[in-house]
């Protein structure tokens, strides 16, 4: 089992005169020496540091409280997620799993070792209640691998407790800062020792020529594509671990990046973007499996609740349970499963390899306010087709999927708008929020649609369970009225929208 816990600390520069005074600092009643832990930790990584690229640690540690495998995940500067899991002679599969996106197929092996002496004193306050721990930890750094190269330094660490303000760290700053202690120029212990253990060598270009602004087509295009692959990449464990909104986030990522793939046709080789763009919409229908059933689900909970009692005719609740859970299509395990699969781990490859070295074609080295300007308005227009059709057909199920595919279509004209403001500016903002709505609408009517084929549903167990079915065809009367609100609602909107757009 892996347990996790939010690190909020501050680290500083010490000249080995110790632990200023702190029991002037506001709040603070007392400090308590808690005596001396001596701390042995390795640090692993893969051979070309692809954890500490993305500001990752991975450590197995021995001494102190709490000995075991630590894994650390940047959240905000100074702000950290550690993954602990108890103290083995290998890395644990939970752990393993959540650092899969960077590592790939590689090797982790062990970079650096680090042994400190950690004199520990703990902020208290008049209650007795911890507030920050604080140390000063004497460390000795060596690197395992490429010559052995050695360092030594000594810094103090405030540790915020958990519950106290963090507010708190500046009133412990400004009381370090006039004792001239300064803050320490490197994030962790691990970014400092593979500093100053490295092996001496020139910086190459290739980093500098990677920060350079986008000036073409192209640059554009990939800009935005390295993005949403970075965000993939990012977001993996997050999902794996359960993070909130991480599942949405990342289907999102997968959209983006497989609608600008179709919107840059004429930057990037289609022949070369569309087996990729297949896979990011295998993924996205993975990552998909159960948001889909839960959204409906919350959209049916939410409008059962809103029912008075009298109108509640028959086990609605109970129906609309066992109805949820027999449709629940996947499981946290199965989608760990497919992150775990080879075919997802080849399409990161093949991410790596679209950004590394892309199928570009004439027209990426053309200016982007022509190239991408024409992309945009490309898309925009299918939405305008598919809009005006739609006005033009009876309320029925035709018009709701013509409505359904203008939905699809101005997502992707709005993930187009977005990657296009860099290039185009106000324009492209603009078009992204008029996007945002008529999508917005389209979807609630879309919902709507499929919840109306699920009360549909619903309706017909429940009379061949012999209950009611009164209930549900009270809603299905509800979600009707309110998809016609939305219909009635479009033609306005979509003349707003097209007597702003500029593009």
């Amino acid at each position: 089992m892996a347990d996790t816990k939010r690190e909020i600390e501050r680290k500083y520069e010490s000249d080995d005169s110790g632990l200023p005074d702190l029991t002037g600092v506001a709040g603070v009643a007392a400090v308590i020496d808690k005596g001396v832990a001596h701390l042995d930790a390795t640090y692993y990584d893969t051979a070309d540091e692809r954890l500490d690229a993305s500001s990752i640690t991975l450590r197995r540690r021995t001494g102190g409280s709490d000995a075991g495998w630590h894994l650390k995940f940047p959240v905000a500067p100074g702000v950290r997620d550690e993954i602990q899991a108890p103290l083995s002679d290998t890395l644990p599969r939970t752990l393993a799993g959540l650092v899969r996106s960077r590592v790939r197929d590689a090797e982790l092996v062990p970079v650096v070792r680090l042994r400190s002496d950690r004199d520990v004193r703990d902020l208290v306050d008049a209650e007795g209640l911890l507030l920050a721990e604080v140390s000063v930890d004497a460390v000795q750094a060596e690197r395992l691998t490429g010559g052995g190269r050695t360092a030594q330094w000594t810094e103090i660490e405030v540790e915020l407790a958990d519950g106290t303000d963090p507010a708190f760290l500046d009133k412990v700053e400004k009381k370090l800062k006039k004792a001239g202690v300064r803050p320490s120029a490197s994030a962790s212990k691990l970014k400092r020792a593979l500093v100053e253990t490295a092996p001496k060598k020139k910086r190459g270009k290739k980093a500098e020529e990677a920060a350079a602004a986008p000036a073409t087509a192209g640059d554009h295009a990939l800009a935005y594509l390295r993005a949403q692959r970075d965000a993939i990449v990012e977001l993996d464990p997050a999902v794996r671990r359960d993070v909130y909104d991480s599942v949405h986030r990342m289907r999102v990522a997968t959209r983006r990046m497989r609608s600008a793939l179709k919107s840059y046709g004429k930057v990037l080789d289609r022949e070369m973007t569309d087996p990729i763009g297949d896979e990011l919409k295998w993924l996205a229908g993975e990552l998909g499996v159960d948001r889909d059933q839960e959204v409906l689900t919350e959209r049916l909970t939410a409008a059962v609740d809103e029912l008075p009692r009298a109108l509640m005719v028959g086990p609605v609740r109970t129906r609309l349970r066992t109805w949820a859970r027999a449709r629940g299509g996947g499981s946290r395990r199965r989608l760990t499963n497919v992150l775990d699969g080879a075919r997802y781990l080849r399409l990161l490859e093949s991410l790596d390899a679209l950004v590394a070295d892309p199928p570009l074609l004439k027209a990426a080295g053309k200016k982007p306010e022509k190239v991408i300007g024409k992309a945009v308005r490309k898309d925009l227009s299918k939405v305008s087709r598919l809009v005006e059709r739609a006005f033009e057909l009876e309320p029925g199920q035709e018009r709701d999927l013509a409505l359904h595919e203008a939905r699809k279509k101005a997502k992707r004209t709005r993930y187009a708008a977005e990657s296009a403001v860099p290039a185009l500016g106000g324009p492209a903002t603009a078009l992204v929020k008029s996007m945002k709505s008529l999508q917005n609408l389209l979807g609630d009517h879309q919902d709507s649609v499929m919840t109306r084929e699920a009360l549909r549903e619903l309706s017909r167990q429940a009379h061949g369970a012999g209950e009611p079915s009164f209930t549900y065809g009270l809603l299905y009367g509800r979600e009707e009225r309110r998809s016609a609100e939305d219909e009635a609602e479009l033609p306005g909107l979509w003349k707003e929208i097209k007597s702003g757009t500029s593009i």
